[in-house]
């Protein structure tokens, strides 16, 4: 039997549902509500076509504001779960039951963190690729921390997920017995950055040393001859970013002077976190007889706190020394749009790494290839990098002559 606002009256299981007001606090309220709406479809009180009540019903039942209801119900077309159909109301998808026959569909997105860099924009553009596909979507900070990383797993193994896409750890760095646990229990991976080395899945790549190169191409252009370097942490990846800079750097006769080089700490994902020993790093190289011209950081986040730090110092970004960072696409905070810096498609990852997903679960590509997509590499159009100072010093004087 259908259920409407006629005939709510006639359901009285559905009616006497403890409203979400009235039940613990376990999670954000639209989450509960999705919750108690796939137990009444899972429980057989809403059946596959029947019509739900509208947004208003559910609001005034549970005590709830529209909006909160208007997110549970999105939350559960995305999920695949309901029909909403303009003019004639919100019913329960025909194929509900099928899917959760099927198993959980939830695809899960691993990352080392979720504030900075390149992460927000790559769980968003994976998020709405998941849609696409009727999965939700779970994300799963592991704070750089192998250990913790392991557990997680776990976890996504006894949830039975239907895939996982992640950016493995590096201190230490990922083994393969955590991530072929997943491959034998029929759990698709996707990596995305970087690979893990012994298990064999799609890499969507961020190609380091070419990052590098590009980096050193855009400064020698501009007349820069000295350039310091910084990353979060010595890995794989960022020291791949070094050498390809030095690689460009000694193309153009130009270079990254001893003691010029800083690292962070292992373990310590953000950077404020060890803000005194960048202020400190940065002073040793201003005082340095090959004082960079500029400064290359492979990572938005740390570039950031570099600006700050020079301001502090006196120094005017780009006129005194110029900076450049790496990140992605999206420029969502004024911050990140005044700083110019490498790019990576982080979008097109997310998107790719979904799709891929998909495609391994419906046994349309094997779960064990090991194609590898390289993302382009652009540059943002920030207000950080200018020519270098003796460059900008000789043109000020041949116009004064």
């Amino acid at each position: 039997m259908s259920v409407t606002l006629e005939n709510l009256e006639l359901n009285p299981a559905l009616a006497e549902t403890v409203p979400v007001s009235d039940q613990p606090n376990h999670g954000p309220k639209y989450e509960q509500l999705k919750q108690q709406i796939i137990e009444q479809i899972t429980s057989g009180r809403l059946k596959p076509g029947d019509a739900l009540p509208t947004e208003r019903w559910w609001s005034e039942q549970n005590k709830l504001a529209r909006s909160t209801v208007r997110q549970a119900m999105s939350a559960l077309e995305r999920d695949g779960l309901i029909r909403r159909m303009q003019g004639k109301g919100t019913f329960v998808h025909e194929q509900a039951l099928e899917r959760f026959s099927q198993g959980l569909a939830v695809f899960a997105l691993m990352l080392p963190e979720t504030q900075t860099g390149f992460y927000p924009s790559l769980q968003r553009s994976f998020d709405a690729a998941a849609v696409e596909v009727h999965h939700q979507l779970l994300i799963c900070n592991t704070g750089n921390n192998v250990d913790r990383q392991g557990n997680i797993i776990l976890q996504l193994l006894d949830k039975q997920v239907a895939g996982v896409a992640l950016v493995p750890v590096t201190q230490p760095p990922t083994p393969a017995y955590q991530l072929r646990q997943l491959q034998k229990a029929g759990i698709p991976v996707v990596f995305c950055h970087r690979r893990v080395e012994g298990i064999n899945a799609p890499l969507l790549a961020i190609p380091f040393h070419e990052i590098g190169r590009f980096v050193a191409r855009h400064l020698v252009e501009l007349g820069h001859r000295r350039v310091a370097f910084f990353a979060p942490q010595r890995t794989a990846s960022s020291s791949a970013y070094e050498a390809g800079l030095r690689a460009g750097l000694a193309e153009g006769r130009a270079q990254v002077p001893d003691g010029c080089v800083f690292y962070g700490f292992d373990g310590k994902v953000n950077p404020a976190e060890y803000e005194s020993e960048i202020v400190s790093a940065l002073q040793h190289m201003l005082d340095h007889e090959d004082r960079p011209t500029a400064i290359f950081s492979s990572f938005d986040s740390l570039a950031e706190l570099i600006y700050l730090s020079l301001e502090k110092f006196g120094l005017r970004v780009p006129d005194d020394i110029s900076i450049i960072g790496l990140g992605g696409v999206s420029r969502s905070s004024p911050m990140m749009r005044r700083l110019t810096s490498a790019t990576v498609d982080e979008v097109e990852i997310g998107r790719l790494a979904a799709q891929l997903l998909d495609q391994m679960r419906r046994g349309q590509i094997p779960m064990d290839n090991s194609v590898t997509h390289v993302a382009p590499i652009g540059l943002s159009d920030g207000q950080t990098l200018g020519q270098a100072p003796q460059i900008v010093r000789s043109l000020q004087l041949a116009r004064n002559d």
